[in-house]
């Protein structure tokens, strides 16, 4: 083995042993594109696989994108061939990409790395693997890096790709992502390991293209040491995000709510928060919901930050597409699927003798009637809170009803000449407004609401010393702890 191989072979040794990017009898799917980069990391595979204490079982797959006719044909040859000769099983995944491009409508990168990377992942899945092994180096990183500033990254776009990273199930490693370029090629050749040439790599109209052939060449101008720049930046940020996102799963374990699929968390606890670390929350969120981010959604993600943070309004609505929406009701916001306001069909229960139990079919609460006399009635505690109300029964009008909410609703107010709108008295509770609806209105034969429970009752019909005769309206929860936001 010669000087640089044997180097090249050590790294890889200790960079697998010091991030585990493997594990004794772990069976291993190595993509090779015959380029000298995939075909070098077969060959240093190849040898660290021979081993016995370790044990490694390896997969030779390649993919013809179909996009160079004859030439893709002859490059998926000489992969099948190189992987024979080292005697590793091959897999070969032929498509389409041209006419797959036509059909999603997506760019020749974009078309060509989801058939490959589904590929990989399938064959991963056949073979029982648990790593698929990329032959992506420092150079690759530095490109990387550079693309991500120049669309705008953030610090988890900054720290470009990953050692190791977990994917379906599965480990994507990159053992040559501190090795550049260069020494691979170098190696290729003193050891004599044949390889092929992709002419579409000479190409400008591909972007990545386009950053290593033209723009990493000019602004090398102004650093020599740019890809090594770049790369010490990838090690930095990807570390402190790697710190950040720990931090954010810690908060978000402590602060985020879930029920019946939807999350919320509190105002308060969030803007406690430093701006970097409301970021990191709102993203996990959208990634668990899931609505998958990158860093082209940081004006969603800094949306809804703002619409927290502010002081007016404390409610409003925010579409964040995928069938979700964020939801500020005062003190809470909530992530909840895209649907119609929370809505109790249309209701009238009528209320005609005493004592009487009226269940709010779909709030899963009850109210309860009673008539008794103003003696009994004073010899009782008055009621306290919300939750339970009495009125002077020779004032009322007969039937009561119970119903829904409706629109343009008023209530006589204790301590108002007037009446004023359901709407604000509920904007004054601070009610959310996705549990308005489920809000019963308790009125008099003469329409005049009297009671909204858990909420206000009316100046109607008020208990006095005169009163000979009470009729008491309680509401049951069915819990001890108020619920839906009927008691205050």
């Amino acid at each position: 083995m010669n000087p640089d191989m044997h180097r090249l072979l050590g790294q890889v040794r200790r960079t697998g042993r010091e991030h585990g990017l493997w594990s004794s009898g772990d069976c291993i799917i190595v993509a090779v594109s015959g380029g000298p980069d995939s075909v070098l990391l077969l060959h240093i595979l190849a040898e660290i696989a021979r081993d016995p204490e370790l044990g490694l079982k390896l997969i030779c797959a390649h993919v013809n994108h179909g996009f160079r006719g004859g030439e893709s044909d002859a490059e998926a040859e000489f992969v099948r061939e190189l992987a024979g000769k080292l005697q590793i099983p091959f897999e070969l995944g032929v498509f389409d990409i041209p006419a797959y491009m036509k059909e999603s409508g997506k760019g020749g990168q974009l078309a060509a790395r989801e058939k490959r990377y589904g590929f990989l992942h399938a064959i991963a899945e056949k073979h029982g693997a648990s790593a698929i092994a990329l032959a992506h180096h420092a150079d690759d990183q530095a490109e990387t890096v550079l693309m991500r500033i120049l669309r705008g990254s953030g610090l988890s776009g900054l720290g470009g790709m990953k050692l190791k990273r977990r994917e379906k199930n599965v480990e994507l490693i990159r053992p040559f992502l501190r090795i550049y370029k260069n020494q691979l090629v170098a190696a290729c050749e003193s050891s004599g390991i044949p390889y092929v040439t992709d002419s579409s790599n000479l190409s400008t109209k591909y972007s990545r293209n386009a950053i290593r052939l033209d723009v990493l060449p000019f602004l090398g101008q102004y650093n020599d040491q740019l890809t090594d720049s770049l790369n010490r930046l990838a090690d930095v940020a990807g570390e402190e995000d790697d710190y950040m996102q720990l931090e954010a799963e810690r908060i978000y374990a402590g602060i985020v709510a879930w029920q019946d699929g939807e999350a919320a968390f509190g105002v308060r606890s969030f803007t406690s928060l430093h701006a970097a670390l409301q970021r990191r929350l709102i993203k996990l969120i959208l990634n668990y919901l899931p609505l998958g981010t990158d860093e082209s959604d940081f004006v969603k993600i800094e949306t809804i930050r703002k619409g927290v943070v502010q002081d007016q309004p404390t409610t409003w609505a925010l579409d964040l597409g995928g069938g979700i929406r964020c939801l500020r009701e005062y003190d809470t916001v909530r992530f909840v699927p895209a649907r119609a306001e929370t809505q109790i069909p249309h209701y009238t229960y009528v209320v005609e003798h005493f004592p009487a139990e009226v269940a709010l079919t779909g709030i899963g609460h009850t109210l309860r009637f009673a008539r008794e006399s103003a003696a009994d009635s004073f010899r009782r505690k008055k009621p306290e809170g919300n939750d339970e109300a009495a009125f002077d029964a020779d004032e009322l009008v007969y039937p009561l009803t119970v119903r829904s909410r409706l629109p343009g609703d008023r209530m006589k107010v204790m301590g108002l000449n007037g009446s004023k709108k359901v709407k604000d008295i509920f904007i004054d509770e601070k009610i959310p407004p996705s549990l308005r609806s489920q809000i019963p209105m308790v009125t008099d034969a003469k329409g005049r609401i009297i009671w909204i429970p858990g909420v206000r009752r009316s100046s109607v019909a008020a208990v006095s010393r005169l009163t000979s005769s009470v009729v008491r309206v309680a509401l049951d929860t069915g819990s001890k702890e108020p619920t839906l936001g009927l008691t205050k």
